[in-house]
């Protein structure tokens, strides 16, 4: 089989036929009941949460939900997130804290929602909370970028003790299209774009950015071998002091 390029990654990445949050948590986890809000605002459904069982064990799940069709992406805004949803992560973060359960983040975001109005709602202090919280978060956390992983927007979820990635997903400060427009003012130079950013998981495993690459999730097989990852991991981190799982968090993102 021959080695993808980095935009043919970008591509697959972006595909609307792409396995979504909400059937990811059906596949993985059993018993999940969504919660909304984030207790000072409204909901923000390009935010999925709420708490389930990853084989016996409950956890916390957020995850950024695109939209099946035109009118549920206008309403998810395409899986862009706003600060209320933010606010709802870190307030599933804390929850999970408080009750000793481990939190799983599922990631396929272009990036916050980039409207006048967020940024009036804080925007970027959402962003930064997400973060701050999930470095010195006492349980398990596991991120899982499985489409596009879209700078700050992504990284507030992805700050976990470790970061996997699809085999078909993307991870980067902004979009190639972005970058393009920034370097040569010329959006369409999207596929020079693509290789210069370093976005694939292949790329990003082997500078250390991530810790894992994961089969695509296309049948219930895939899905049965990622939730028996999944689960393996978080046992291994629960055997861990929250001491420890803190200071490992800090050195692994104080490398970059």
């Amino acid at each position: 089989m021959l080695k993808k390029t980095a935009y043919e990654t970008v591509v697959a990445a972006r595909d609307a036929n792409k396995i979504d949050t909400q059937v990811l948590i059906n596949d993985l986890f059993s018993d999940f009941m969504e919660l909304h809000g984030d207790r000072s605002g409204k909901d923000d459904p390009a935010i999925i949460s709420g708490v389930a069982k990853l084989g016996n064990i409950p956890v916390t799940v957020i995850g950024t939900q695109k939209g099946r069709n035109m009118n549920e992406n206008v309403s998810r805004h395409f899986g862009c997130v706003e600060p209320e949803g933010y606010r709802k992560a870190l307030r599933l973060m804390k929850q999970s804290e408080k009750f000793n359960r481990p939190i799983i983040t599922l990631v396929n975001t272009p990036g916050a929602y980039p409207g006048v109005e967020a940024e009036y709602h804080g925007q970027g202090s959402a962003i930064a909370q997400c973060i701050m919280e999930g470095m010195r978060l006492r349980v398990p956390y596991l991120s899982v970028i499985f489409g596009e992983g879209g700078s700050g927007g992504a990284l507030a979820l992805a700050t976990g003790d470790e970061v996997w990635m699809f085999e078909n997903s993307i991870y980067s400060i902004l979009s190639p299209e972005g970058y393009a427009s920034i370097m040569w003012k010329d959006a369409k130079k999207v596929k020079e774009a693509s290789e210069e950013l370093g976005l694939t998981p292949e790329d990003l495993l082997e500078n250390g950015t991530i810790d894992r690459i994961v089969d695509e999730v296309v049948d219930q097989k895939s899905a049965d071998a990622l939730q028996k990852s999944l689960l393996k991991k978080v046992m291994e981190l629960k055997a861990m002091t929250p001491e420890d799982l803190v200071l490992k968090r800090e050195q692994r993102f104080r490398k970059f």
